[in-house]
């Protein structure tokens, strides 16, 4: 599943690829996708005439901001966007095309079709159930060592469960809570009561460490993940525990372990993230 890296990567490439283009029609040929309104003619009909004035995310859902509309998208497993011109062939598993008046297209393919669409009023979007919960966004200002730990605090849950909550922190996934946890040194199964006051610390600057250098280097293409122009991510080039089973680690050498933490694959280094 894209993480807020990837997102954010999409986020960045699609206002380049499609602010101020105007929707002269909508194609959809799985409504299911379409949750709000839950009639897509009606979704049809709201957005034809209006014309995407910036793009944005909150955690893993991309934002596009229109005149009168804010459509909420979340990619889920392989959802992914891209602009063609209209006599580009269509590719299998597209089942949302957005066509524009200058005759390009931005279309959304998902074999897995698990990704989402909810079409929301401006200023009413932040209320909507699927943004309401969210916690606090690892790179904005707000997010620091001590919110962090107060968000924590009291909980007996795992930290690498707990990270993965997107209602601490919004829009880490599997991949960059084991690299974070890697980076400040931190074993996956210690609780927050277990972590002292300069692992907080550590903890919040990898995270947004990891993060910002993700989205330097246009997220991480492990699976199928491109950004809006069909490029792959290069970050998984310079992952240090994801998916590095029995390989040497980075800094001591031992090699890496697999495990599985609150129902998630999790990999981590047991001498430089020693569990007592």
């Amino acid at each position: 599943m894209p993480e807020l890296p990837e997102v954010e990567t999409v986020r960045r490439t699609l206002q380049q690829l499609v602010s101020g283009k105007t929707i002269s029609s909508i194609t959809v040929s799985l409504p299911r996708i379409i949750k709000e309104p839950d009639n897509p003619e009606l979704f049809i009909e709201l957005l034809k005439g209006q014309t995407i004035r910036k793009m944005g995310r909150r955690g893993k859902f991309l934002k596009f901001y229109f005149d009168d509309f804010v459509l909420l998208s979340h990619l889920r497993m392989e959802g992914r966007y891209g602009v063609y011109g209209k006599e580009e062939q269509v590719e299998k598993h597209t089942h949302v095309i957005f066509h524009f008046t200058d005759e390009t297209e931005l279309r959304y393919r998902d074999v897995r079709t698990f990704g989402t669409m909810h079409l929301y009023k401006q200023g009413d979007e932040e209320k909507a159930p699927s943004l309401a919960k969210l916690g606090l966004e690892p790179l904005d200002p707000q997010f620091t060592p001590d919110e962090l730990q107060r968000r924590m605090k009291g909980r007996t849950s795992k930290i690498k469960a707990l990270l993965l909550n997107q209602e601490i922190v919004a829009g880490l996934g599997n991949i960059y809570v084991d690299e974070c946890l890697y980076q400040a040194k931190i074993h996956p199964e210690k609780t927050p009561s277990q972590l002292k006051e300069k692992d907080w610390t550590l903890l919040h600057h990898s995270i947004v460490d990891v993060l910002s250098r993700s989205i330097t280097l246009g997220g991480s293409s492990v699976k199928s993940y491109v950004n809006g122009q069909g490029e792959e991510g290069k970050f998984q080039h310079t992952l240090k525990v994801y998916q590095k089973k029995g390989e040497p680690c980075a800094e001591c050498g031992t090699p890496i372990v697999r495990t599985v933490v609150s129902g998630r694959g999790t990999h981590y280094c047991p001498q430089c993230q020693l569990e007592n």
